[in-house]
């Protein structure tokens, strides 16, 4: 099929994982035959071949393209009201749709490819698919996170914020999550009312030559580690209390990943010095392998939880906070275990299981790999095609009959 991606952010800009799952994405989807080009935002107006995947990018549509820098109060303002309907964003999607002539417009998050791509899509009588990646739709913030909870409903200020994002979403056709959870929080609160919905999970590549882990010798202690942003959303408090219960046993902790605030620089005095060592920015392919357990005790609900995936390809077992869509990747028992977010003694606990019984570590490593089998490239890819097919009333790779304009 020919398909227009339109996302909020594509690389090279990159500030977590949505970029990089956007990506995923694409790649899957040329790798299954789809003719394929993104549509995205940035500060010129271009065209190029980036990493193998076609690429326009636009000019920024709203006030200013890169929200994640610093910027006046009145900017912000002006930037969010546009995010519920920006009439440039329609004429100019409406244009791409009608120049790329596609069989579906994908969107993969929709920052300021803005909802309006929604509606110029409608218009023009093409299907929408929608990926959801956050709760921008649902939270001006795109967090649900208030204080230091998360938040059981998008309060009053974030719903009248969001009026112009929940009624666009009337023109999306098919919905899709990375999980249950993430469908749900949106479903929810009346939000895509005409869709279908479908939970598909990121996709995560075979990793050559992964096998299950061996039982890690009594002699050396049981290596926990986290990789991620040095953030309280993640969780690292909850680690750091569950390391001090254990100073003292055959425990150590490996920490991965930076942080700019100063509560990341304080990080490592809440540690136990003795039994943890604090890594650095690291690659997950070269951390992976070193470590027994993987720990992801976020305190903030996850829609999805990558780093979860990125574990099981390395046959490693993870612990995992119940924590929006963490529960759905982890079968206790099997792959890993789940604990109440903040409780450090069950965390602990959860631990000790694995450094007292080693081949707990092996049984589970085997089952970690069984588990990344679920998350194969061409397995997603067939989910994706499913919800195209059911879209557009034919088989993907049905030959296209309407002619197409030469790309710039």
């Amino acid at each position: 099929m020919r398909i227009l991606m339109a996302c909020a952010a594509f690389p090279p800009f990159i500030d977590g994982g949505g970029p990089i799952s956007a990506m995923i994405v694409a790649k899957l989807l040329l790798a299954a035959g789809h003719d394929l080009t993104v549509v995205n935002v940035s500060g010129e107006d271009r065209h190029e071949i980036f990493d193998g995947v076609p690429v326009h990018r636009l000019r920024s549509l709203n006030i200013d393209w890169n929200y994640r820098l610093p910027r006046p109060g009145w900017k912000k303002a002006i930037w969010h009201a546009l995010e519920n309907f920006n009439p440039r964003a329609f004429v100019v999607m409406r244009r791409e749709i009608r120049r790329l002539r596609p069989d579906i417009v994908l969107t993969d998050s929709i920052e300021n490819i803005n909802v309006a791509t929604w509606a110029a899509a409608k218009s023009c009588g093409v299907p929408v698919a929608h990926i959801l990646r956050s709760t921008f739709l649902l939270c001006w913030k795109g967090s649900m996170w208030k204080g230091n909870d998360n938040c059981g409903r998008a309060c009053g200020s974030c719903q009248m914020t969001s009026y112009g994002k929940k009624l666009n979403s009337r023109f999306v056709d098919a919905v899709i999550g990375e999980t249950d959870f993430i469908i749900g929080r949106h479903t929810e609160h009346g939000y895509f009312p005409n869709a279908t919905t479908h939970a598909i999970p990121g996709a995560i590549a075979p990793i050559p030559g992964a096998l299950p882990r061996s039982a890690p010798p009594a002699e050396r202690p049981l290596r926990i580690g986290f990789i991620g942003v040095h953030d309280p959303v993640k969780g690292l408090d909850t680690l750091a209390a569950a390391a001090q219960r254990l100073a003292g046993e055959p425990v150590e902790f490996l920490i991965a990943g930076t942080g700019q605030s100063d509560y990341a620089k304080a990080l490592p005095e809440r540690f136990p010095a003795q039994n943890t060592r604090f890594l650095g920015w690291t690659k997950p392919d070269a951390f992976l392998p070193e470590i027994d357990v993987l720990a992801v005790p976020s305190l903030f609900r996850e829609p999805f939880g990558r780093v979860v995936i990125e574990a099981f390809a390395h046959g490693v077992p993870v612990i995992g906070a119940r924590s929006g869509g963490i529960p759905e990747t982890i079968q206790p028992g099997v792959n890993g275990a789940l604990f109440a977010p903040g409780d450090d003694a069950a965390l602990a606990e959860q631990i000790m299981a694995f450094a007292r019984d080693r081949a707990l570590v092996a049984m589970q490593s085997a089952g970690a790999l069984a588990a990344a089998a679920r998350y194969s490239p061409d397995r997603i890819a067939a989910s994706y095609n499913a919800v195209f097919d059911g879209l557009t009333g034919k088989p993907a790779g049905t030959a296209l009959l309407q002619p197409r304009e030469a790309r710039p």
